[in-house]
């Protein structure tokens, strides 16, 4: 776990977002260390979809500063977000199922051959890309099949680990993962969870966006709950239960003066 005194790699002061007349985040405060997981739980319309898009770069907040090590940013555009170490991992995984393992996380920046009577026609180097992904697979202790395996032989926990495996291997130290373990089975759930805690070892910083208040329990240092735009509770894991959270999302604890407007 992260030491609270040290800088945060991300921080988001002040965030706020309207639709119209819908106030979908009202002042939100996020801190994130490295090392640190923080779960992100709420109600269908708390505000954590729009609060993921904003941090990912793929919505301007109305108001508020954000800062990824100490330096304000604008993240107007997710490349923006990815080449300063923010990575989002949606649901979709992003992954081609006919491309291998080693093909899809080197999508978009495939080795070419450099040496050789054929150089010219700057061929890809999959030995080259299938032994630096097994490397990096081997540094996080990721057991997948070989990186030669098509994707479309994986199971969902194993796509799973592969997209956000993919985050980590290009440099990003920031993780948000949105619902990642949503229509999993119980193994593959273990994949993936396993997985989370293994890159906090590894001082990567995450958000864990999920419905599943013991798995968000399990893998988090801190649970931020929000409720119709704001961040109501901001609580420790290690004793925190699951009636505490439901309490904090409905509003029977930690209170809220956000009326009833439902946020995207």
């Amino acid at each position: 776990m992260s030491d609270s005194a040290t800088e945060p790699v991300l921080k988001a002061v002040n965030i706020t977002k309207n639709f119209a007349a819908v106030k979908a985040l009202r002042g939100v405060d996020l801190e994130l260390h490295a090392g640190e997981v923080i779960g992100l739980i709420g109600d269908n319309g708390a505000g954590k979809s729009t609060l993921v898009k904003v941090l990912a770069g793929a919505l301007l907040p109305d108001t508020g500063e954000i800062y990824v090590d100490g330096e304000p940013l604008v993240l107007h555009d997710p490349s923006i977000a990815r080449a300063t170490g923010v990575e989002t991992v949606f649901q979709d995984l992003a992954l081609i199922p006919t491309l291998d393992i080693a093909e899809n996380v080197f999508l978009n920046r495939e080795l070419r051959k450099e040496r050789g009577v054929f150089s010219w026609l700057r061929f890809m180097d999959r030995s080259r890309m299938r032994a630096e992904v097994q490397a990096g697979f081997d540094r996080m202790k990721l057991k997948l099949p070989s990186t030669k395996t098509k994707v479309s032989a994986l199971s969902g926990g194993q796509r799973q680990a592969v997209a956000i495996a993919r985050a980590v291997l290009w440099g990003s130290h920031i993780v948000i993962m949105d619902e990642p373990s949503a229509a999993l089975g119980v193994y593959q759930t273990e994949i993936v969870l396993s997985f989370v805690e293994r890159l906090r070892d590894q001082g990567v910083a995450v958000i864990f966006i999920s419905h599943n208040m013991p798995q968000v329990l399990r893998v988090s240092d801190r649970v931020v709950v929000m409720r119709l735009g704001q961040v109501v509770g901001d609580l420790p894991a290690d004793g925190t239960t699951p009636s505490d959270l439901v309490g904090y999302m409905t509003g029977a604890l930690g209170g809220s003066d956000a009326t009833a407007e439902v946020a995207p």
